[in-house]
């Protein structure tokens, strides 16, 4: 008898079908505000079939400033690190996406950091809404992830967007009291290390653009997000 397919093709074959869904996946009329990440979200479907990754992984994921963090590997060592991050990043469409972003598999912990639902724009989500976008991610990671914790770090206080802090600030303050009731959800607080003596943003992490950090600043959330890991139990 012969064979029609060999092992190779049938992976292949099974490449092809897992594209196909998420290609379906992101035709369901989500919006032209979320399908405007579909690329980007392409590669990391690319990644993840790529890069490995297991238990011992700490996977990074989130809005730009995960993206642009070029020295993330260093900063976060002795920890093995999975960078997952695209610029611009909501809550909304993050949640989309989620499946597609997150192996379905049992990492150390997924560190979390999504900045852009409230920038101060008539698009805005209210500190609750932002908490019950939290509350749906984790749901999704639970029913794939069920025994990774998870941990959000705090929405930096930025020079950028310090006109709408009190509104950012609370939405942390919901998702922190939401993670202190729930086993194996974490909040990082970055708040007390970023502001200055006169409770301002210090610009001295922060580029130009009053937003992103710098490599200081990088540095600093580095030394947060270790510290508050191994608080957490949750060591290399």
């Amino acid at each position: 008898m012969i064979k029609l397919y060999s092992r190779s093709s049938a992976t292949l074959l099974g490449l092809l079908l897992i594209f196909t869904s998420y290609h379906s996946l992101a035709q369901k009329n989500p919006g032209e505000e979320i399908l405007q990440w579909e690329n980007e979200i392409a590669v990391f479907d690319s990644l993840n079939l790529l890069e490995p990754s297991d238990e011992n992984t700490l996977l990074v994921t989130g809005s730009s400033s995960v993206r642009l963090w070029e020295s993330i590997h260093t900063d976060l060592e002795p920890y093995q690190v999975m960078q997952r991050g695209y610029g611009g990043a909501k809550l909304t469409d993050y949640n989309y996406y989620a499946e597609r972003i997150i192996k379905a598999h049992s990492f150390k912990a997924i560190v979390v950091f999504v900045a852009n639902d409230i920038a101060g724009v008539e698009s805005d989500f209210t500190p609750k809404e932002v908490k019950k976008l939290f509350q749906k991610l984790v749901k999704q990671v639970r029913r794939r992830n069920p025994d990774t914790p998870v941990c959000w770090v705090e929405i930096t206080p930025t020079p950028k967007r310090w006109h709408v802090y009190q509104s950012i600030r609370e939405a942390n303050d919901l998702i922190r009291q939401y993670c202190d009731y729930n086993s194996d959800l974490y909040f990082i607080s970055t708040y007390d290390y970023f502001v200055t003596s006169e409770g301002l943003p210090n610009q001295a992490y922060f580029r130009e653009d009053g937003l992103h950090m710098n490599s200081d600043g990088y540095q600093l959330w580095a030394r947060i997000i270790k510290s508050c890991l191994k608080e957490f139990g949750i060591n290399p």
